[in-house]
């Protein structure tokens, strides 16, 4: 995934389609009832031809109404039978494509969400929607009416093959020598189209991950008043999209027009020898004008083939993407055998010669021999300056990433050898860049424990001082809180973060800068819920202001991945020369506490 478009391997036929197969398994009633219905209209539909040589032959060569009235009563009837099963097709297949492609987004999600930061680190958001939008409505084409098309071409084409050969052998072995000379090219040119459609998707995923990036940090563009260049790297990225296309569009057109002429080219000199065979007594009239509705039948038959062709190519590029991301497997995940932990902690936290490079920057050591004991329901505080390791260490234990070396236990467990998500079901998490999802502000809350009742949510809203402000809101609780949230300011969705992991009720807290966000008398209030809840927990803190985490048991004091030093608020500034100039910026002195 962390390939270029330009570097990805192109698919070379549809094969990557057969990835479909498993999700039409579950629905293979269906497709035995769509099959049955495109029998019986094809049937229908071969048989008028037959009905027209007899017309000819015995009705009006013989001058007999009564035998034209009967045939022309079976021609209503063929029609009828077709016009019913030609539609219970066109409505099992379409029905079928619809809902394979739907299962088949609901999979590559379901995969997606399950894909480690790595991942993410590597691959631009907008490249994966592109992937679970543009590219399922491709394979959405060929599954649904395309595969209809298909389906109903190729049956008048064999059956309407097999029929010219038993009205005329002769002439069925022309179009046989000529049947060659007509597909090669076509696959030739096929290829072509197929190449440029995967291209084509490339450039529209650029601009679908350059429109998505922009659009996340609107505020930014604005604030920079980048709007114009935004708009011109767009523009550049939807021309390239669109000369690709139209590239692909003129590669296709020659394809349509170069199958449409040689094939009737092909059935046009075939009924020329035909016409010339009646001349000589010998074929009947009537074979020679079921001969011609079967060849429009198989004329008709491989042009749509031909047209369809060009969307398999672009469907077969589409699924190629598509079962990359399928494909994708996490670098973290549950071994095959997790261990489990307890329900709740009771051993604590311990890192044991823990070093670590994030994957991204390999040549720079994020932890470097880091070993600390957390002793369950204690509450530790990390300070030191940016860059210094505290994220990296709640991003370990939240087992986003493992460590190159050494080992992270909870309660005397390797994580690395527990289910990653057992061990994140333990932890509750509260960060300095608060993340609130396009839903309302009960359903927000909600996420800590999605089986939560109302009253828990609300009352989780009050320990997190978000009751009075979300009561306030035009519809309360079930406000629509816009996306990301943008409806409510800074403290206000810190403190729906805050209340969704008091929801959680876990029994190790992570708070990274949690009252970051919060005036003085907001802060005031989280502070005495978030007091409440630290109790019997073991509580993790990340905080620059060191009026935070004053009431920690311990401080530890990093540096460049390392521990430099671990004690209380007074023993530290007394001894360690960088926690007591953190000291004396946050307080104006020498380090003591604040009045």
């Amino acid at each position: 995934m962390a390939e270029s478009a330009a570097d990805r391997p192109k698919s070379k036929s549809p094969k990557p389609l057969r990835a479909l197969l498993p999700f039409l398994k579950p629905y293979r009633g269906t497709l035995v009832l769509a099959l049955i219905a495109l029998v019986v209209a094809a049937v229908a539909l071969l048989a008028l031809p037959v009905a027209l040589r007899n017309l000819i032959d015995q009705g009006m060569a013989a001058s007999s109404a009564s035998t034209i009235n009967s045939y022309f009563v079976w021609f209503l009837v063929a029609a009828f039978i077709f016009g019913i099963f030609a539609a219970l097709r066109f409505y099992f297949v379409t029905w079928l494509g619809e809902r394979v492609v739907a299962d088949l987004r609901a999979a590559v999600y379901d995969r997606v969400v399950r894909l480690d930061p790595l991942f993410f680190e590597v691959t631009r958001t907008g490249e994966v929607l592109s992937r679970l939008t543009t590219d399922t409505t491709l394979v959405q084409t060929i599954a649904g009416v395309g595969l209809s098309i298909t389906l109903r071409s190729l049956v008048s084409l064999i059956g309407g093959l097999i029929m010219l050969g038993l009205t005329s052998a002769r002439l069925m072995g022309y179009i046989l020598i000529m049947i060659p000379v007509v597909v090669v090219p076509l696959i030739l040119i096929g290829r072509q189209v197929r190449q440029l459609s995967r291209a084509a998707q490339d450039r529209i995923a650029d601009s679908s991950g350059l429109a998505g990036e922009t659009l996340n940090a609107i505020q930014t563009v604005q604030a920079f008043t980048l709007e114009k260049l935004q708009s011109k790297r767009f523009a550049d990225a939807v021309e390239d999209s669109f000369v690709t296309a139209v590239h692909r569009t003129r590669i296709r057109a020659v394809l349509t027009a170069v199958g449409v002429m040689m094939v009737f080219g092909a059935i046009t000199f075939v009924l020329w020898l035909g016409a010339h065979a009646v001349l000589a007594g010998e074929m009947t009239p009537g074979q020679l004008g079921q001969f011609l509705l079967y060849a429009m039948f198989v004329a008709t038959a491989a042009g749509a083939l031909t047209e369809v062709w060009g969307d398999v190519q672009r469907a077969a590029g589409a699924m190629d993407r598509l079962v990359e991301l399928m494909n994708a497997q996490p670098a973290i995940r549950a071994p095959a055998a997790p261990l489990e932990l307890p329900a709740r902690s009771a051993d604590g936290i311990r890192f044991e010669n823990v070093s670590f490079r994030y994957p991204s920057r390999p040549d720079t050591l994020a932890l470097k021999d880091y070993t600390l004991d957390i002793p369950p329901g204690e509450t530790i505080a990390f300070v030191g300056p940016s860059g210094a390791g505290k994220s990296t260490t709640f991003q370990l234990l939240l087992r986003f990433y493992d460590p190159a070396s050494g080992r992270i236990c909870i309660d005397g467990i390797d994580i690395a050898k527990a289910d990653p998500q057992a061990v994140r079901a333990r932890i509750g998490l509260v960060s300095q860049e608060t993340t609130l999802f396009g839903t309302s502000a009960r359903e927000n809350i909600r996420y800590g424990r999605p089986g939560a009742t109302d009253a828990d949510i609300e009352a989780a809203a009050r320990a997190a001082a978000a009751d009075v402000f979300i009561r306030q809101l035009p519809q309360g609780y079930d406000t629509f809180l816009g996306e990301k949230g943008t409806r409510l300011s800074g403290g206000q969705r810190q403190r729906i973060a805050i209340a969704r992991a008091i929801l959680k009720d876990p029994p190790i807290l992570l708070l990274d800068e949690a009252t970051s966000s919060l005036d003085a008398e907001s802060e005031r209030l989280v502070q005495e819920a978030l007091e409440h809840l630290m109790r019997n927990r073991t509580t993790l803190i990340i905080a620059h202001r060191l009026a935070t985490v004053l009431k920690a048991d311990r401080i530890v004091v990093m540096d460049h991945g390392r521990i430099v030093n671990v004690g209380t608020h007074g023993e530290l500034v007394e001894r360690d020369p960088m926690y007591a100039r953190f000291a004396e910026l946050q307080f104006g002195n020498s380090g003591g506490m604040p009045e």
